[in-house]
């Protein structure tokens, strides 16, 4: 009891809003009425959610001493998993069963309205129960599904207190089932909060991106209204991240007057995307052609590229093979090659001159193995390169027709997000190895992003696309987000 009340004082220190109790059993739910009361004595008195599993009973108990209850509707009242397999003929069937939800729900319902206590109906992706597996199967509607049921239970008896989520290790199951729930909750009428959330997302950089592409997506959506970053490390170092996805999301919404006029800036399109389904874009990789000196189709990579920012001095002889460690190639005799985690291109603003002879070999080096070097054209003009991809801004390249600078085997364009539609369908005639997506800063990165997409779904065009963020800050968690 002291050691929660220690830490619990150190997240409201901190600046959270809640804190979630775990609450297995009748010797927990005691604990956490002495809890309430020792944080109270110190005089902190931040809300409380008690995370209920298994047990309806201790659950109508612990809401007594808290300011929420978190329900698992996957265990809550249908603990009783078997793993053996249900077979319903028809939605009936399966709809019938549901009496016993109803009957072990009530007296906590019930107890939730007559207190003022918050509910929060959480579903998890890895606990859901025989029966809706049975009958949904392992996805994200049989998440839905089954939130919506507890919830029709607390609407049934006037209670609306309550709040969804709808979490899961796996980022690309949870945004769709938080997507899916959002458009069930406009079908039906409703408006009942969201409680955003990637489970066991990890710890440092990991745990950040990962809670960062679930969590981001849906905030850009839109959707959310309370967040927490879950990360393998003391509950009090979930704020900062947690924190800062908030206000990340809050300076991109059109509440805000310079975010408003962003997003205006954006030329109109029609978003086609189905919410139903949360699929990532798998750009093409660079085809080979008759004549290659290299292989480019390693240029980019089928499950996300990487690209690295490197500099003339990098490739000096003293320095070439620490660049080759820190680009993730293997070497043998001093020569580097391409493995599973290395980069797959680097960017350079300027080359070593031609007649840096050692800096040249590591260049070359690095192309033979199949890694791509993008340079701006303007600088191969100066200084070729053999066998450089040669970046143009897309105005130019079709100015020039996609003529390449001497030596150059590939075009790469960058394209801004003003661009009108048909000069983005251009891009096609051009045939680039990528393309750099470098959102122009008076408008919405997120929303020109979007509308460039959905012109190259619309004229058919596949090229892999790099997404070109500069950022002042070296600060990797910041980073990460």
């Amino acid at each position: 009891v002291d050691a929660s009340i220690e830490q619990i004082m150190r997240c409201a220190d901190k600046g959270f809003d809640l804190v979630r109790v775990t609450v297995q059993g009748k010797r927990e739910a005691n604990a956490c009425a002495k809890i309430r009361e020792g944080l109270f004595k110190k005089g902190y008195d931040i809300p409380l959610c008690a995370d209920m599993h298994f047990q309806p009973v201790i659950a109508q108990l612990v809401a007594d001493a808290v300011e929420k209850i978190r329900i698992n509707p996957g265990n809550f009242a249908d603990g009783r998993k078997d793993f053996e397999e249900k077979v319903y003929e028809t939605e009936d069937d399966y709809i019938q069963e549901r009496e016993y939800l109803f009957d072990a729900m009530l007296p906590l319902v019930e107890k939730c309205k007559s207190l003022n206590r918050a509910m929060r109906i959480g579903t998890n992706h890895g606990s859901l129960s025989s029966r809706v597996l049975s009958f949904y199967g392992d996805t994200p509607r049989g998440m839905v599904e089954s939130a919506i049921e507890f919830a029709d239970i607390c609407r049934s008896q006037d209670y609306h207190n309550f709040v969804f989520s709808m979490k899961a290790s796996n980022p690309l199951v949870m945004v769709q089932s938080y997507r899916l729930l959002a458009a069930e909750q406009y079908r039906l009428g409703w408006d009942y909060p969201l409680h955003l959330g990637v489970t066991e997302a990890g710890e440092g950089e990991d745990g950040r991106m990962k809670s960062a592409v679930g969590i981001g997506t849906l905030l850009a959506d839109g959707l959310g209204d309370t967040i927490r970053v879950s990360l393998t490390e003391d509950p009090e170092f979930e704020y900062e991240p947690c924190n800062r996805l908030a206000e990340i999301a809050d300076s991109r919404l059109a509440k805000n007057e310079d975010a408003k006029k962003r997003q205006e800036a954006v030329k109109t399109y029609v978003d086609t995307r189905d919410i139903t389904s949360y699929k990532r874009r798998h750009g093409d990789l660079p085809a080979a052609k008759e004549g290659d000196a290299v292989d480019v189709s390693g240029f980019l990579h089928k499950d996300g590229a990487v690209i690295a920012e490197v500099s003339p001095e990098m490739l000096s002889a003293e320095n070439s093979q620490y660049l080759y460690q820190q680009l993730g190639c293997k070497t043998a005799v001093g020569m580097p090659f391409k493995d599973i985690a290395t980069v797959d291109s680097i960017f350079m603003r300027e080359v070593p001159s031609s007649d840096d002879t050692a800096a040249r070999t590591a260049l070359r080096r690095l192309i033979e193995v199949s890694m791509g070097v993008v340079v701006p054209a303007e600088v191969l003009e100066k200084d070729p390169v053999p066998n450089a991809v040669a970046l143009m801004e897309l105005e130019d390249a079709l100015e020039k027709n996609g003529e390449l600078p001497e030596g150059a085997i590939r075009l790469a364009v960058t394209v801004h997000g003003d661009e009108s539609d048909e000069t983005l369908a251009k891009i096609k005639d051009l045939n680039p190895a990528m393309i750099f997506l470098k959102v122009s800063p008076d408008l919405s990165q997120l929303h020109a992003s979007r509308r460039v997409f959905e012109i190259l779904k619309k004229e058919g065009i596949t090229t892999g696309i790099v997404h070109h963020y500069q950022t002042d800050t070296d600060d990797s968690n910041e980073l990460a987000l």
